[in-house]
């Protein structure tokens, strides 16, 4: 177990090493820079910018340096626990990234939540009563959840909740009476009575999708041959489906977790967009449309280890769940 964890920490090392190279390199790409946005906005407020308040700006910002010199200016602060300033907002990105992850976890966490505690025993269901008239009926919804994307979803979701459930939707997690006013038991409500559309939404296409992995793996299971021994041996239905196949089945739903810590980071950007809400994944969006280098950088490494992490964890977990799984 030592010598995997060792060897997993320094091929994490190497990947985070070469994911910042690349990352950088793509975030800077795009032509255009913060400078040529400052600029637009001094403009677009009435008057010309004189040359030396531009090279002022290219100076501050320091648009105009090589690649590998803004590169190490970035890991260099990093490293110190500064991860840079905001070029749009003149902020501490840290700063910046504290006031959202803790919404980001909380949602990303009950959207997942949400979908396990559908997925896996609505997935022992289907396959136990297949070719029954739930399962077709379950399966053409699940479809639908794949297929729809979730800015689309949102959109319905909004207009359902209007216009047939008499709701007052609002943008985020809140009305707009309840916006900016202090908490209160009427204010949680409001807060209930709309958290349900974001994780609906976010969680509608994982759910359908880990139903469906959970329904074929279980499938696959209930006709191996331990299964059929165990039957033999008298033991009940229940106790062999959830004792012995549900076990081996769930794995595929264990290395999900892989790709759910990244997903807590970022998230679904266009779903956050469409509902005005207070996560990275939007604020990502936005710092790429801004050129805001710093902030992109940052939350996108931010990403990178999770996914690093989350790999570590499945492995770890599965290795749990399933004796047979040797990580040495």
């Amino acid at each position: 177990m030592i010598t995997f964890l060792a060897r997993r920490v320094v091929s994490m090392i190497i990947t985070i090493i070469l994911a910042s190279f690349i990352g950088f390199f793509l975030i800077e790409l795009p032509p255009g820079s913060i400078v040529d946005i400052k600029i637009d906005q001094l403009r677009a407020q009435g008057g010309n910018v004189p040359q030396d308040q531009i090279e002022a700006l290219k100076r501050r910002y320091g648009v105009d340096d090589p690649l590998h010199i803004k590169y190490w200016k970035w890991v260099s602060r990093t490293l110190q626990g500064d991860f840079g300033t905001s070029f749009e907002t003149d902020t501490p990105v840290a700063g910046i990234i504290a006031q959202r992850l803790p919404i980001t976890f909380a949602l990303t966490f009950g959207t997942a939540l949400f979908a396990w505690l559908i997925s896996i025993p609505l997935g022992v269901y289907l396959a136990t009563n297949r070719s029954s008239i739930p399962d077709y009926i379950i399966t053409f919804v699940q479809f639908l959840g794949i297929a729809i994307p979730n800015f689309a979803l949102a959109l319905i979701l909004m207009v359902f909740a209007a216009l047939v459930l008499r709701q007052d939707v609002g943008l985020g997690f809140f009305s707009p009476q309840y916006v900016g006013a202090p908490w209160s038991f009427a204010k949680f409500l409001n807060l209930l009575s709309n958290l349900w559309i974001p994780v609906v939404v976010l969680g509608a296409s994982a759910t359908a999708g880990l139903t469906r992995v959970m329904r074929a793996n279980l499938l696959d299971v209930l006709n191996a041959q331990y299964i059929q021994t165990a039957r033999a041996k008298g033991l009940r239905e229940h106790a062999v489906v959830w004792k012995h196949a549900v076990r081996n089945a769930v794995h595929p739903l264990v290395m999900s977790i892989g790709y759910l810590l990244p997903a807590i980071v970022v998230g679904d950007a266009l779903a956050g967009v469409i509902l005005n809400l207070p996560t990275l994944g939007a604020l990502y969006l936005r710092a790429l449309q801004a050129t805001d280098m710093y902030l992109g950088i940052t939350i996108l490494m931010m990403q990178c280890i999770m996914l690093l992490l989350g790999n570590l964890i499945a492995d770890l977990l599965l290795a749990w769940v399933d004796p047979r799984v040797r990580l040495e």
